[in-house]
């Protein structure tokens, strides 16, 4: 029986579905009671393994599954590792009409890509910094934080148990101001209220002292515009609002014309300048008929799913408005990434060939807009968090950051380091589990198809990859059964077929070998089947004895 004052706790999940171990697809689920509350939606580009594979969403089966206790999807802001998936997700029926709470601007970029997908959503709900949203006994509570784009913000999840707060991507840099400031004033009274449990980013975990001012590349940038009279092509990433704005100033100040490459980039800058997010003149942007002059500055966006697609194509003469010259000068505007560091290598490779005068930031100079140690501890500080839960970067960031929380007085048993799937649950407001374990997986997108592409389709594209396909062809008289045509032998990828005469001719005896026992004169029956799995199980092994090759086998045996 319950006691006269005794306060009843809730029962508290904290677990990820993406986000942990890699870089993008952050998805983090708190369930309070039978509440569920997903703070951020994000995506992940393809790798080299990944095969024809765009990106890549968290699979969110355990959300349909649980749609009624579901209260929404809180995004931090608008980047794709942290709202990429929403438009797949909402694109999908069972999960349309869940409510998806954003600032202004984060609601912006999630539109664009609704709008890109045909996706209509009447469900989008614009929250403001500082204002408290009710859920029952429950309570989410945003704060303004400092990132690459505006209107950035951590949330605070207000239980019986104390807060939960997740701070999303961050870093504290005072000389921010606007719809980049942090609120340390709202920090410090969240943390004096009391944090059961901060759910915190490790990218930059390894990186020594604060990120500020390594993050503010302005004067960088004015120095490279300053350097010449003639074209200067700066690749963006448009997402990252806070540099398309110390581009635009360093292009005023160097009274450099701006002309803007592609419809999609057009737009957002247009309508960041409509909305007060970018201070720039718009007379002061040009068009295509500008594009020869003096004393200009054209930004070209990277591709999301392919970083300097945009920059290879023009500088091997593909693009179709734009022809590289010697005077020009390149500046790459985003230190390479993790995973991209040799396709950059390779890009001012071609640049130095092309005898084109070249600039990048550099990546352990110039950062972005991530936490440093410092920066985490301030954070650690202010929250003052009972339990400490490292989230989004590798592995070895999220255990990097956790020797940033125990240096700073919390308990190595206190510090939750986790995989996605792992669960941590909280009764009382102690964590009670450890092993208790959600399922995960991953949605494989390709191209605009909606829906997981699956292990098999990648399966088949390495092994044509790798081996190459052989195709078996042959024609059978429909009324007598004989072989009228074939077996032809066609390969792509597999061998070269002038030197490979007799591989091949031994293959077309094989398989008319093959054919012809499938083949039942008599009662004038052929087995199709039959006929398809010997041809692939015998040339398969004579394939691999002959040239330690497995290739992909198809038969196509038709009737005439």
């Amino acid at each position: 029986m319950k006691k006269k004052g005794e306060i009843n706790l809730s029962k508290i999940k904290i677990f990820s579905l993406g986000g942990l171990n890699e870089n993008g697809k952050n998805m983090y689920v708190v369930e309070v009671d039978k509440d569920i509350f997903v703070f951020d939606a994000g995506l992940k580009f393809e790798n080299d393994q990944m095969l024809g594979v765009d990106y890549i969403l968290p699979d969110y089966s355990y959300l349909k599954e649980n749609k009624k206790r579901l209260k929404g999807f809180f995004l931090t802001h608008g980047h794709e590792s942290n709202m990429g998936a929403m438009a797949d997700i909402l694109a999908d029926p069972d999960m349309n009409n869940i409510n998806v709470y954003g600032t202004k601007f984060t609601l912006e970029m999630l539109k664009r890509d609704l709008n890109e997908s045909g996706v209509k959503c009447k469900t989008l709900k614009e929250i403001r910094p500082h204002s408290k949203i009710a859920f029952g006994k429950n309570s989410i509570f945003p704060v303004s934080v400092t990132h690459s784009i505006p209107d950035a913000v951590a949330f605070v999840l207000y239980t019986k148990d104390g807060a939960i707060v997740y701070t999303g991507d961050f870093v504290f840099d005072s000389t921010m101001m606007g719809n980049y400031k942090t609120d340390i004033g709202k920090l410090a009274y969240v943390g004096k209220q009391g944090v059961l449990c901060l759910l915190s980013e490790s990218i930059y975990a390894e990186r020594e002292g604060h990120t500020s001012p390594n993050n503010r590349v302005y004067y960088f940038i004015k120095d490279v515009y300053s350097r010449t009279q003639d074209r200067v092509i700066t690749t963006v990433q448009s997402s990252h609002i806070y540099r398309l704005q110390e581009i635009l100033y360093a292009a005023r100040k160097n009274h450099k014309k701006v002309i803007i490459m592609g419809k999609p980039l057009q737009e957002l800058i247009n309508k960041s300048i409509d909305l007060g997010y970018l201070d720039f003149d718009k007379t002061d942007i040009g068009d295509l008929s500008n594009l020869e002059d003096k004393n200009i500055v054209v930004l070209v966006a990277d591709e999301k799913e392919k970083p300097y697609m945009n920059l290879e194509r023009i500088i091997r003469g593909f693009d179709k408005y734009i022809k590289l010259k010697e005077s020009d000068v390149i500046f790459v505007s985003e230190p390479p990434t993790d995973g991209n560091e040799k396709r950059f290598a390779l890009l001012m490779d071609e640049l130095a060939m092309a005898g084109v005068n070249a600039y990048a930031l550099n990546g352990k100079k110039h950062l972005l807009h991530h936490a440093s140690r410092e920066d985490l501890m301030l954070m650690i500080n202010l929250m003052n968090p009972k339990y400490y839960f490292p989230v989004r970067g590798e592995y070895r960031h999220q255990v990097m950051n956790g020797e940033v929380a125990e240096k700073l007085g919390i308990p190595k048993e206190n510090i939750i380091l986790k995989q996605n799937g792992d669960v941590a649950i909280f009764e009382n407001g102690k964590l009670i589990d450890d092993t208790y374990k959600v399922p995960i997986d991953e949605i494989l997108i390709d191209g605009k198809s909606q829906g997981d592409i699956g292990d098999l389709v990648l399966k088949d594209r390495e092994m044509l990859g790798s081996n190459g396909i052989v195709i078996v062809s042959c024609t059978i008289d429909k009324k007598t059964k004989e072989v009228l045509c074939g077996p032809e032998i066609l390969t792509r990828g597999f061998v070269y077929v002038k030197e490979n005469g007799e591989l091949l001719h031994e293959t077309q005896e094989i398989c008319l070998d093959i054919i012809e026992k499938n083949i039942d004169k008599e009662n004038r029956t052929v087995d199709f089947n039959n006929i398809k799995n010997d041809i692939r199980n015998t040339l398969g092994k004579h394939f691999y004895k002959e040239l330690d090759s497995k290739p992909m086998i198809i038969t196509v045996v038709q009737e005439v």
